[in-house]
């Protein structure tokens, strides 16, 4: 459900919630690379960039899933008419994901690792292209009373108000040093070998394409 415009419009709207979704994708990154302390499969990882100003805590939880604080700069993320939108994510490679998996190095160097010829574990250099990014965004008034020591300060909670859920994918690794990692994103249809229509459409679905056949 859209944001009301009557919080957007306020005069003192609460802050802008920014969270993200890592989510590997089984055949390009295998499915065993990145594990929990407990041994489970990680196929997906979320994090945000807020201050403790806003939730008190290091972790966010929205709709269900948990969210863990990493320093991130996120960029480029603006629609313009003429092109795609080709967002830059940047992610400090000091700081630690939580759920012990370590810091962005240790994300890619799991990716890119093949053990025992074993395809399910990792692909060589792939450096996470071909992950799905979201970007989800809500007001901090909308978030459940479990983000606050108390109940939310900012108005009622409502997991069902955010902003439209922004999706893209890793097109490449741009940048890996021991501070920061950062990849340029790019929309699905605007990846390499990619074409639209994704089928071909036959006579029998769309008549007027039988008079290009005669």
């Amino acid at each position: 459900m859209p944001i009301p415009t009557s919080s957007l419009q306020s005069v003192n709207p609460s802050p802008i919630i920014e969270l993200f979704e890592l989510t590997l994708d089984p055949v390009l990154h295998g499915t065993t690379s990145i594990k929990d302390p407990s041994g489970a499969n990680i196929t997906t990882i979320r994090f945000h960039n807020n201050t403790t100003d806003t939730t008190a805590q290091d972790s966010i939880t929205w709709n269900g899933n948990t969210y863990y604080r990493m320093p991130i700069e996120a960029t480029g993320f603006k629609y313009d008419p003429k092109q795609l939108p080709r967002p830059k994510l940047t992610i400090s490679n000091l700081a630690i994901i939580a759920l012990n998996i370590g810091n962005m190095s240790n994300v890619l160097n799991a990716v890119n690792t093949i053990e025992n010829n074993d395809p399910t574990t990792g692909t060589f250099a792939n450096d996470l292209v071909g992950a799905t990014i979201k970007r989800r965004r809500t007001l901090a008034e909308f978030l459940p009373n479990s983000n606050f020591t108390g109940n939310n300060p900012y108005g009622t909670p409502d997991n069902t108000q955010e902003f439209p859920i922004e999706e893209f994918q890793i097109a490449r690794k741009s940048l890996e040093t021991r501070d920061v990692v950062s990849f340029e994103l790019a929309a699905a249809i605007d990846n390499f070998n990619v074409k639209l229509p994704k089928r071909q459409f036959l006579p029998g679905e769309f008549p007027g394409v039988g008079d290009f056949y005669s």
